[in-house]
């Protein structure tokens, strides 16, 4: 098979790379997207239904979590067929829980022999066998969660704390007057000690566990650094906010990316404070967009109807930085290393120039983003769609991630069905085996086209595959 790769950049044809490959798979994606230079990328399997959170069990299976919105959720296992590098591919599927309301979450011990999962309501545990990719001994460890919006309760099993479930709650709506309760446990991030419990029992969300945060609108992606022991979010902020009867919601609120502090014992005095919803958002543009305000990047700002003001707003936590408005972030991953974080842009719906809808990386050093916190660069465009506009029926929209134990990251489009790989260059993959990396080497935050920033000249980057 021939895949000839086609990259131009401004109006000038860069490079034209023909190549042979060994790679298995057939599979091709039916969009252009871009790839930084020094990466790789693979298409893995299709055919998932509405695939969202993932995670790798000990013997190497990948567990998928299905939630197609007809209400028919499952978890699966995909056995696959390794031949390097991005050449990978699925080899079979198997259902290990079917139903239970399952629609993103998932997590699974440190042993690989328990897994969770969750629906809005419930956090379960199920005794899980990787050899036979077989869960039995169904079990409710977190209850009373249910709600009316943001359904999905994302899991972060702590690696550095035994027993130590964390589980995020968005808000039922929109703008949810109700998380301005600190014991509503809506827009809440809380941490569980399941190794606590016995028999039947289970906790209570708002009134039990240990509180990370609150005033956290919708924190889909929660990691844990592995070096420091921090924990990190990713919220989804608000659509359709008006700030002095004036509409601002194509260039505000800011996505944002939180710390919570540490399970570990290390001492974080604004552990379990208040991020501000639904009073308070980031700012992601002030000037001449965002009515009688002059704030940097990332400063909390009160919008109309919310009961706030900029000046309770100043006082809650901000977040360490923030992204364009409306990507939607959805997964967090750190490197062995914890220099890199990954996050899976969703992409938007309230823009009228779409954004997001891409896989970018933030570069970390001793536990902290190296970017300052007004930074509107901080986050490296690794994988995205060429055209946005096409967006969301033509083109992948990043879900779930999850790295195996050789570093390479994987990643589902929940729109298409997808499950993709990514790698570095470096990494062993036959010429040719996947889609092509393109010139740039960094993007700025943007949208629409990829019109990316690298090292201050601008370029227009045109990505198209031709598989022959």
């Amino acid at each position: 098979m021939t895949h000839t790769y086609f990259i131009l950049a401004s109006t000038a044809l860069l490079s034209l790379v023909t190549a042979q490959t060994t790679c298995l798979s057939s599979l091709r994606p039916s969009y252009s997207a871009t790839v930084a230079s020094g990466y790789q990328v693979g298409l893995v399997a299709t055919g998932l239904a509405r695939p969202r959170g993932i995670q790798f069990d000990k013997a190497g299976h990948l567990l998928v979590v299905e939630a197609p919105r007809d209400d028919d959720p499952a978890i699966s296992a995909l056995t696959l067929n390794d031949g390097g590098g991005i050449c990978v591919e699925e080899a079979s599927r198997k259902t290990v829980v079917h139903g239970q309301g399952v629609n993103h979450g998932i997590a699974i011990s440190n042993d690989g022999t328990v897994l969770y999962a969750s629906s809005m309501e419930s956090v379960f545990a199920w005794t899980y066998d990787p050899a036979s990719q077989s869960a039995s001994e169904q079990r409710t460890l977190v209850g009373a969660m249910s709600g009316s919006d943001h359904a999905t309760r994302t899991l972060l099993l702590s690696e550095m704390v035994n027993d130590t479930l964390v589980v995020s709650r968005g808000s039922d709506s929109n703008i949810d007057p109700v998380a301005a309760d600190i014991t509503s446990g809506h827009s809440q991030l809380r941490a569980f000690n399941i190794g606590n419990l016995t028999g039947d029992q289970n906790y209570t969300y708002a009134s039990d566990g240990l509180r990370l945060g609150w005033g956290l609108r919708n924190s889909v992606g929660v990691a844990e650094h592995p070096i420091t022991g921090g924990i990190w979010s990713v919220e989804n902020s608000a659509d359709n906010l008006r700030r002095d009867g004036a509409s601002i919601r194509e260039d505000n609120p800011g996505e944002e990316l939180n710390f919570h502090g540490y399970l570990n014992g290390t001492e974080y005095e604004r552990q379990g404070g208040n991020y501000g919803y639904p009073q308070c958002y980031a700012v992601w543009e002030s000037e001449a967009l965002l009515p009688n305000a002059n704030l940097p990047v990332g400063a909390q700002f009160a919008a109309d109807g919310d009961g706030g003001n900029d000046t309770y707003c100043a006082a809650q936590m901000p977040p360490r930085l923030t992204f364009f408005a409306h990507q939607a972030p959805l997964d967090i991953k750190f490197n062995n290393s914890g220099t890199e974080a990954w996050i899976s842009f969703h992409g938007s719906w309230n823009r009228d120039v779409p954004s997001g809808y891409k896989l970018a990386m933030v570069s970390f050093e001793n536990g902290e983003p190296v970017a300052a916190s007004n930074n509107t660069t901080a986050a490296l465009d690794i994988f995205a769609n060429v055209d946005n506009d096409a967006c969301p029926d033509n083109c992948f929209r990043p879900a779930g991630l999850a790295f195996d134990n050789q570093g390479r990251l994987f990643m589902t489009s929940d729109a298409t069905g997808e499950l993709y790989v990514i790698a570095r260059e470096s990494m062993s993959s036959p010429a040719g085996s996947g889609i092509n990396q393109s010139s740039q080497t960094g993007a700025a935050q943007g949208v629409g086209a990829a019109a990316s920033s690298m090292l201050g000249l601008t370029v227009l980057v045109a990505y198209g595959l031709i598989f022959a």
